[in-house]
C-alpha cells in the first residue's frame, strides 16, 4: 500500500483557487504595502506567492500586527481560546 501524503498544502484546493480574472502577475502594490505595529489585519493568502505563507487554518482570520520580522509580520490571532503568532509575507495580509 502507498502511504498518503500529508503536505502543508493538504485539502486546499478550494482556499487556493483563483478566480479567472485574477491569474496572472502577483500585484506589486500588494507585495510592497507596509503596516504599523497595532494594525488590524486580515490573512488573505495570495495562491501564487508561497514563501511565508500561513498554515490554512489562518486563512480568512484576522488578527493584530505586533512586530515586523525581516520583511514579514507577526500577526497575533485567536484560535479558540489561545492566542497565537503567525509569521506572514504582506502579500498575505490585508487592512481592515
Amino acid at each position: 500500500m502507498v502511504v498518503r501524503s500529508h503536505g502543508f498544502r493538504i485539502g486546499t484546493r478550494r482556499k487556493l483557487r483563483k478566480k479567472i480574472r485574477e491569474k496572472g502577475k502577483i500585484s506589486i502594490r500588494k507585495a510592497l504595502q507596509k503596516f504599523e505595529i497595532g494594525d488590524k489585519v486580515v490573512i488573505d493568502v495570495e495562491p501564487a506567492y508561497h514563501k511565508a505563507m500561513p498554515y490554512k487554518r489562518f486563512f480568512g482570520k484576522h488578527g493584530v500586527v505586533i512586530e515586523q520580522r525581516g520583511k514579514s509580520y507577526v500577526v497575533e490571532v485567536k484560535d479558540g481560546r489561545k492566542t497565537k503568532q503567525i509569521i506572514c509575507a504582506p502579500i498575505h495580509l490585508k487592512k481592515i
